[in-house]
Parts: structure tokens; C-alpha cells; sequence
């Protein structure tokens, strides 16, 4: 033997090995080359319905989107409606009792539809949640109160303490809406 031939050996073997790896790579099929190509095919579809999938989500969320700002921006617009519709009872009747203050000379009898008119306004308010603080006497609450005066204490006891209130503060449903503006003995 020679030396050419151990080299005409290795190229026989390396023409072997490089023939056989296609065969290894390859998924087994029935007919070979077309099962490869039958799954990229199946490949290709089930991406195409992945994508049409996914655009029909993302249209669908879009929709959902605009729907849902839509109904905000008409939920702030009317979200009064409701008390405005119990206040018209009232405002009607301040209307009636307009008319009457400039046919009628009796004040006691304007003064009393006047405090009807307070007490059905009053109540609609204390119905809807709101509820007045009762402020004079109590001690002085950063988170209550406005202080927008001090006055010397009459006593010991008045001193941090609201002596007289002259804007009253209210809380709807529990929460602070207007601090009540106050004089806080020192």
C-alpha cells in the first residue's frame, strides 16, 4: 500500500459520512423530501392563522378601547344628571317663591316658604350623602378644619380649640368636601 491510499480511503469515508448526514438531519416520512416540505406548508398556515388571530384581537381590543373612552367621556359629562333632576323640585319652588316675594308684602309668610324651601334642599343633600360638621367647640383637626384666625381662649379649656366658625365644612360620604373655616382660640 501506499501513502495515496490511506488519503483515497479518507475521501471515500468523508463522500460516506457527508452522503448519510442529509439522511440523519431529516425527520423520517413516508417519502422523504415531500414530508419536509408538507410541514413547512402546515408551518406557514398555522402562522398565517396565528396572525389572523392576532389581528382579530388586537382589532377587537382597539374597539374596546374607543368604546370604553367613549363611555367615560359620557359617564363625567352626565354624571350629575341624577342629583340635577331631584334639585329641579327645588329650583322650582325658589322660582315660585320668587314670585310670590314680588306680589306679597307679608314677610312672615315668605320666610316660612323660604325655610320650606331650605329644609326639601337640606334633606335632598343629606339623602344624597352629605352631612354637615358641627365644628364650634371641638378641637382644632388639620384635616377638618381651616384655620383663618386666632382669638385669645376665654378659658384653659378653649385653648386649640375652634371658638367660632364662619364658613361651615361638610363631608360627603364620610370624606372631607369643604374644611370649615374657623377661629381657634390660643
Amino acid at each position: 500500500m501506499s501513502e495515496s491510499e490511506p488519503n483515497a480511503s479518507a475521501s471515500i469515508s468523508d463522500e460516506n459520512i457527508l452522503n448519510e448526514a442529509p439522511e440523519v438531519i431529516e425527520p423520517e416520512s413516508g417519502s422523504g423530501g415531500e414530508g419536509t416540505l408538507g410541514n413547512s406548508i402546515d408551518f406557514h398556515i398555522q402562522l398565517e392563522e396565528s396572525k389572523q388571530k392576532y389581528l382579530y384581537l388586537l382589532s377587537e381590543f382597539e374597539t374596546y378601547k374607543r368604546r370604553m373612552a367613549r363611555e367615560r367621556i359620557d359617564l363625567f359629562r352626565n354624571a350629575g344628571k341624577d342629583l340635577i333632576l331631584e334639585l329641579l323640585p327645588v329650583l322650582d319652588d325658589i322660582e315660585r317663591g320668587l314670585e310670590v316675594m314680588g306680589q306679597s308684602s307679608d314677610v312672615i309668610a315668605i320666610r316660612e316658604g323660604v325655610d320650606l324651601v331650605y329644609q326639601k334642599f337640606k334633606n335632598l343633600l343629606i339623602q344624597k350623602g352629605l352631612q354637615p360638621m358641627n365644628s364650634v367647640g371641638s378641637e382644632f383637626d388639620v384635616e377638618k378644619h381651616e384655620a383663618i384666625s386666632r382669638m385669645p381662649a376665654s378659658s384653659p379649656d378653649q385653648v386649640n380649640n375652634v371658638v367660632a366658625e364662619v364658613e361651615k365644612g361638610y363631608l360627603l360620604n364620610e370624606q372631607v368636601l369643604r374644611f370649615s373655616k374657623v377661629i381657634v382660640g390660643v
